[in-house]
């Protein structure tokens, strides 16, 4: 949808992003932009990980000292005797959910167990912050595991008690750095902790993107971004160049045509800014046609809304996308189908899809015969994880285009995705066999090379995955997402980490504004240990964010990196790095 990059399924299941950026994969490191790889390679093995629910009491089976004495000759029993007596029979009042009795018990476990015995007494202050938690005492469970935890720091059922305790109280970032140290105490391996953390960080993310995005500064992306996007449509009339005759005022014959072009300027210079690159005046010189309802008024419109979205402004573009959307001239049908176009992607942005999908409906009844309506909704759909029916609209794209060269290119994606999906190794063999049957069409379409560099990295056919990015390095050379491609495939190649950094680094030297750049090397310099520099990566492309959803995502995994700083300090633990 209004972009040339790959599009990846919305209801994808596997490891999130956070995670990986926590984790060093083995055999190989994962980067970012390889995540939904390790996700459908990891997806089976998972099946068979434990989910790790916590059976209470949680501290019922903690090994004891010695065993109980005999209740005739209580006096025999030295001091920890006693405290297990008594934590036993707190654990016999909690299964019977008598909780304020074993809350009794438990306290007084605690209050016979000699301080030195810090191992059991932690295990009485967990117990007694399980029944608190039976009766919602969400502050009570935090105080008595900070006292399980300050004995002993190590204490997973503690820090996961203290985790969904800090959850209830809404202390995200608490709960945040204890889920954090029991995930990587745990190696990843049980999915509630997991879950949790991967709850919370999207939480925080959105909060901080909701305020940071409402506030920030509008940011126009690279040229190099720009004419990616544009060139994702093929019936777009306002990304098309000057006609003749359309030219300056300086240009133009002095009778009759000035007078023209004088109403129309203001659009016509905007599009004059496009062909030059000077893509900031664009919006002003639109608004001066708007504003004067100069000939191309529509067109202005449209034009403007664009490159609202493009600095990502949605809240600006929508009024001018309503505006052309809602036109009932003939004349404008194309306009009117663009703009619901980029309004539905807009709304998929913004996690709308059933609107999203309205708009992409609307636009093929409005303009049936527009190919970029069934390109952009082909994407739409794999997005939504309906591979069938984007190879039926790419199919329909290619039809009315049958030059299309990456409607082709995508429907070869979609189809392996379908395939590999369903572990179907003939039909992967046939989509591996239309990608080669594409880039020999069509030689001169640097997707074709990309997506197949992808589908070869998934079989792990890595060098002919790296000669496919060497001919759309060659093909578009200002293609900074494609160098961060060919970095991450060195990591998983050769796991020459040197190289793949130059070539990420390459990727920030051709383009500063490349915010997938920033991202990756952000969750490697994670996986180095390097926090403090992965953090302020991903400050980097969280500037960057063309999307409040694309920032909740990058605050994510900024938090997930601070997150583990902090675990540090307290704990010391880190997980295993490069």
């Amino acid at each position: 949808m209004a972009a040339s990059k790959p599009v990846e399924p919305q209801s994808g299941t596997g490891l999130p992003r956070w995670q990986v950026a926590l984790m060093v994969g083995a055999p190989i490191l994962i980067g970012a932009g390889a995540v939904y790889l390790w996700n459908r390679s990891r997806k089976k093995a998972n099946k068979g990980k434990r989910n790790g629910e916590r059976k209470t009491p949680e501290g019922g089976v903690s090994p004891v000292s010695k065993q109980e004495k005999p209740d005739g000759d209580p006096e025999a029993m030295n001091p920890l005797d006693r405290a297990q007596a008594a934590k036993n029979k707190g654990n016999k009042y909690f299964k019977a959910a008598k909780y304020e009795q074993a809350i009794q018990c438990y306290s007084e476990a605690i209050s016979r167990c000699p301080t030195e015995k810090k191992g059991d007494l932690s295990t009485f202050y967990q117990n007694r912050a399980a029944a608190f938690e039976q009766q919602q005492k969400w502050q009570e469970v935090v105080d008595d595991c900070t006292r399980a935890v300050e004995l002993n720091p190590r204490y997973i059922k503690a820090l996961f008690r203290r985790a969904k305790a800090q959850e209830r109280l809404d202390n995200k970032k608490q709960c945040l750095e204890d889920v954090t140290a029991v995930c990587i105490l745990e190696a990843f391996q049980n999915q509630q902790s997991m879950l949790l953390a991967d709850k919370v960080l999207k939480l925080l993310g959105k909060e901080k993107a909701k305020e940071k995005y409402k506030n920030r500064e509008p940011l126009m992306p690279s040229p190099q971004f720009i004419k990616s996007y544009f060139s994702s449509f093929t019936d777009d009339i306002i990304s098309q160049p000057l006609l003749k005759g359309e030219k300056a005022d300086e240009d133009k014959d002095k009778e009759g045509e000035t007078a023209e072009v004088k109403e129309s300027s203001g659009y016509l210079k905007a599009k004059q800014f496009m062909e030059e690159e000077n893509y900031d005046k664009i919006i002003s010189e639109c608004t001066k046609e708007i504003e004067t309802r100069g000939k191309y008024a529509a067109e202005a419109l449209l034009l403007r809304a664009t490159f609202y979205l493009l600095i990502g402004n949605a809240t600006a573009a929508k009024p001018d996308l309503d505006q052309v959307i809602n036109m009932q001239e003939a004349s404008v049908k194309q306009l009117r189908a663009n703009a619901l176009i980029k309004r539905g992607s807009m709304y998929m942005q913004q996690q709308q899809p059933m609107l999203s999908t309205q708009d992409f409906n609307m636009a093929a009844d409005i303009d049936s015969q527009n190919a970029d309506v069934y390109h952009h909704r082909g994407q739409l759909k794999i997005l939504l994880d309906q591979v069938e029916e984007a190879v039926g609209d790419f199919d329909k794209c290619i039809v009315l285009r049958p030059d299309s060269a990456l409607a082709q290119a995508q429907k070869c994606f979609a189809l392996y995705r379908q395939a590999y999906t369903g572990n179907n190794s003939s039909q992967v063999q046939t989509a591996m066999d239309g990608f080669e049957d594409v880039i020999k069409r069509f030689p001169k379409c640097a997707e074709g090379y990309a997506l197949y560099a992808q589908a070869l990295t998934d079989q792990q056919h890595f060098g002919k995955a790296n000669e496919m990015y060497n001919k759309c390095i060659d093909l578009e050379p200002d293609n900074a997402t494609t160098y961060v491609h060919k970095g991450l495939l060195q990591l998983q190649w050769k796991q020459d980490l040197d190289k793949g950094l130059d070539l990420i680094s390459k990727a920030i030297e051709i383009d500063n504004k490349c915010d997938f750049a920033y991202e990756t090397m952000g969750t490697i310099e994670v996986q180095r240990g390097n926090l403090d520099k992965a953090i302020d990566m991903f400050n980097k492309a969280i500037n960057l964010a063309k999307s409040e959803m694309e920032m909740a995502h990058l605050y994510s995994l900024c938090d997930a990196a601070y997150a583990q700083t902090e675990v540090a300090k307290k704990y010391g633990l880190k997980p295993p790095t490069l």
